[in-house]
């Protein structure tokens, strides 16, 4: 057994397929059903024991500065967060990785899924019946992972919380050290880099059940999780676009988010009874098309 030594709560991404929301505040700090996202994973997080809790920032940091004086937990930043993929957040704290859940600070668990005392090195995983476009796992009898396919059918796939034991943080981080300033490797997620290491990076996995574990990509998916936001969706963009569309926010959907290449939020497209949109974050201009 592994007794846990701290929390790493991944929030530096900007989310750009939030959008607009995300345009706003990260979507860590969005509420869902009540409760701030990161602030009821951290609670999840003390409940189970775990005191030593930091939060890895980068896009709009100041907004989570608040969270050190009302839970104590220790902010660590990501200067390089526009520029790399998660992997650079890991990087980030090296220092303090040792027997670490590794959370993503996106995710709503339904139920508390931490523990004080873990036996094995774990990703989460959830049951996709059908076919999927998630990062499914292929394991053996011992419930070792042995690949990571993206994309597959009736698969257990990626999602949630990880847990690294001290030998696997050890051999991840010389892995990471080694390569961190490759080209290749600034677009990877850590994920990859474990896949492409996986014979000496041993990591079981750990399913649970549906209604567990919750993601929100985007907009129309966390109405459908908390039907709240259909009326109001907390975006002044959005309520901004009514005004201008004279409709009800509860007549904006399939946002999709897209980037313009000049701007890294660049804009979204929506559709709107029955007309669809496209709104330039950067340029501040709504059109038809």
């Amino acid at each position: 057994m592994h007794i846990v030594d701290n929390a790493v709560i991944m929030a530096a991404g900007t989310s750009s397929r939030f959008a607009p929301l995300s345009y706003e505040m990260p979507k860590a700090l969005i509420t869902v059903k009540g409760e701030v996202l990161i602030e009821r994973q951290i609670r999840q997080l003390k409940e189970a024991g775990i005191d030593e809790i930091y939060v890895v920032t980068g896009y709009k940091a100041e907004m989570f500065s608040y969270l050190e004086e009302k839970f104590s937990v220790k902010l660590v930043h990501n200067p390089d967060f526009l520029t790399r993929n998660n992997n650079a957040s890991i990087y980030a704290v090296k220092g303090i990785l040792k027997n670490s859940y590794i959370c993503s600070a996106d995710n709503y668990f339904s139920e508390n899924p931490f523990e004080k005392e873990v036996s094995d090195c774990y990703y989460s995983a959830l049951y996709a019946d059908g076919a999927t476009k998630e990062w499914c796992m292929e394991y053996d009898e011992n419930g070792t992972i042995r690949n990571v396919k993206i994309g597959g059918e009736n698969a257990w796939y990626m999602l949630g919380h990880v847990f690294w034991c001290e030998d696997f943080t050890k051999k991840f981080l010389e892995i990471l050290r080694s390569d961190y300033d490759k080209p290749e490797t600034a677009d990877l997620l850590w994920e990859s880099i474990y896949i492409n290491n996986i014979d000496s990076l041993e990591m079981k996995i750990r399913k649970y059940k549906d209604g567990v574990i919750f993601e929100f990509d985007t907009l129309d998916e966390l109405r459908e999780f908390d039907e709240s936001y259909v009326n109001d969706t907390r975006s002044n963009i959005l309520k901004s676009i009514c005004s201008s569309l004279d409709c009800n926010e509860s007549d904006i959907k399939s946002v999709l988010s897209y980037k313009d290449g000049t701007n890294a939020a660049g804009g979204f497209t929506f559709v709107c009874k029955d007309k669809k949109y496209k709104y330039s974050y950067s340029e501040k201009i709504l059109k038809e098309i």
